[in-house]
Order: structure tokens, then sequence, then C-alpha cells
């Protein structure tokens, strides 16, 4: 069994999914747990999640810790090489597999929103980020580590301007909107300001904002104030592609997969994806979007495969054992 089985992992900000996946496609075993992000739980704090995760999919498919011969890791919050490097270097320390990739979640997106060796995806969902991949192979990032590195977006983002927006309307300083009732009755609070009494206490943590992203869009059908906020995330995703796109070597005049995942964007609510659709068209090179409902575990299952010399016909059926969470709509 060990040289026909790879563990894959993708670790987010609000979740971790992890599979162990044999080399003819079959899917022994999936587990989910909590975030595992080292950006906000450290290394030792993410290694505790994975490796947690690890075990549990062993049990489950009976097997020993020894038997995996691969590992692909796709992790937000690795988003350096030394970043990468300290977390390939822990899990070989703990020994998951002889052979280990260990890349940054976002490109688990790509590898599970098309079939294309290249192309760009943005993922959006407790945070923001964005990468391209050309022709040749070479890849444009972003740190991603939030305002100190020029990135808004994402449901923190997005949870945190309608709290600011909230606060703002019931104090006078901004224009009056929906969300200053919205937000604090979220939290079983009466007004922005006793949130942010509790928020200020600790009593309430700062990162459940987060849990505001869909009363803004909500709110956005009807209260100016909450569609500017989303208007400005639809802006922050077509600059990331732009951007990209600038910094990508030539596509030939291909038209460019650009792959839309994550939760705020796989909701396709009409006020985000509109406007998305609208910027990309004029980005000045031809792209294809395509948003993706395929869970980002996908991606690393198909990496995993590609760590264990996987023939043609696994790749389809890991895509096929993943065929239930997985939608692609392409325009």
């Amino acid at each position: 069994m060990s040289a026909r089985l790879a563990i894959a992992v993708d670790g987010g900000n609000s979740k971790t999914d992890l599979a162990l996946v044999v080399a003819d496609g079959e899917v022994l075993a999936r587990v989910r747990g909590g975030a595992s992000s080292p950006h906000h739980l450290g290394l030792a704090g993410s290694l505790d999640v994975l490796d947690q995760l690890r075990h549990e999919a062993l049990d489950r498919a009976r097997l020993d810790a020894d038997a995996p011969a691969a590992a692909a890791l796709f992790v937000a919050g690795v988003d350096f090489p030394s970043e990468r490097a300290e977390l390939e270097h822990a899990v070989r320390e703990r020994g998951w597999a002889p052979g280990i990739l260990v890349e940054n979640d976002t490109l688990a997106v790509l590898r599970a929103g098309t079939e294309s060796s290249w192309g760009v995806a943005v993922a959006c969902g407790a945070g923001i980020n964005c990468v391209g991949v050309s022709p040749s192979g070479r890849v444009v990032r972003f740190p991603a580590l939030g305002v100190i590195t020029g990135d808004w977006g994402g449901g923190y983002d997005v949870g945190l301007a309608a709290l600011s927006a909230a606060a703002r309307s019931a104090d006078g300083r901004g224009p009056g909107t929906s969300l200053e009732h919205a937000v604090p009755i979220h939290f079983g609070l009466a007004s922005p300001l006793e949130l942010g009494e509790e928020i200020h206490r600790g009593r309430i943590p700062l990162r459940r904002v987060v849990e505001l992203a869909p009363i803004v869009f909500r709110e956005a059908e009807s209260d100016a104030v909450a569609e500017e906020i989303v208007a400005r995330l639809a802006e922050e995703v077509v600059a990331l592609v732009r951007a990209v796109l600038e910094r990508l070597d030539s596509t030939d005049g291909r038209p460019v997969d650009v792959v839309l995942g994550g939760g705020l964007l796989e909701t396709g609510d009409p006020r985000l994806i509109e406007p998305i659709h609208a910027g990309l068209a004029e980005v000045g090179a031809p792209v294809s979007v395509r948003r993706v409902h395929a869970p980002p575990i996908l991606g690393s299952a198909l990496a995993a495969l590609d760590l264990l010399n996987a023939a043609p016909e696994a790749y389809e059926r890991v895509r096929l054992a993943f065929a239930a969470d997985a939608v692609v709509e392409t325009r």
C-alpha cells in the first residue's frame, strides 16, 4: 500500500479537509477539522490540527502511519518560500511521508477549477488571495498578509467594514445604514456601541466579524452602504486578476481560465459576480471566468496523484469522487 497511497490536505482559515488517496483514484477516507493556517495558529498549532486529522483518517482506513508514500499540503498562511520550507520540514520530521509537497491553498483552488496546467485563481473566503501560473510554469503570488501588504477582502474585511459602518452610522460620523441595527442584532446586542465594548473587552472574539459577511450581502439588496462594501470587494477581485495578468509571461493570446473560489464567491450573489465579470471583460486579455464549487481538497488530491505518478484515469476517478460537491460555471 505504501507505494500507492498519498495524503491530500486543504488547510484554511476556517476549516481543514484531509483525504487519503490511492494511486488508482480511490478516496479511502476524508475528514474535516478546524482552521490550520500557521498565520493564525503558529507552526506548532497548525501541525497539531493537521496531525490529528491525519491520524483520524488513517484510523478510519485502518492503515499504519507509515503507509503513505506522499503528501500534498495546500495550506493558507504559507505565502513565502521560507514558510513553505518550514512546514515541509516539520511534516517530514513527523514522518508523514517520504514525498512532500507544500503550497499555498489558493493553488488548490486553481487545480480544482480547471484541467489546464495554468491560469489564475482567486480564493475569497475568510480572507482573500490570488495566484497565477503562466503556460511556461512561472508562478505569480501575493503575500496576502492583510493591510500590511495592501490586501483587502474576504469575510473578515467585509465584516470589519460592516462593523465600522454600523458604528459610524450610530454616532453620526457616517451615512445612515441598516447595518447599524443588523450588525449588533446578529450578536444579540442592541447597538454598535455595545458590540464594540464586548469585542474590546474580549467577550466576543474579533475574528467573529467574518459571520457578518452574509448580513452585508443581504442588506445590500436595499442599503447603499452595504452595497458599497460588496462593490469594493468586486473591485478588489478584479484588481488582483489584472495585476496577475500583467505580471505573467505571455499567454500567446490564448484565453486564460480565471477560477473564482471560496465561500463569498461561491454564493453567486449577482451584486458581487456581475461587477467581477464586467471588470474582467476590460482587463485587456481574453479570459474565461469559472466560478467553481468544487472543494479545494479536490485540487490537493489531484496534486497528490501527481506525486504518485498516477495514470490519467485516476484523475477522473478522483474528480468523480468529489462530484457531489463539484460544480463549475463558465462564462
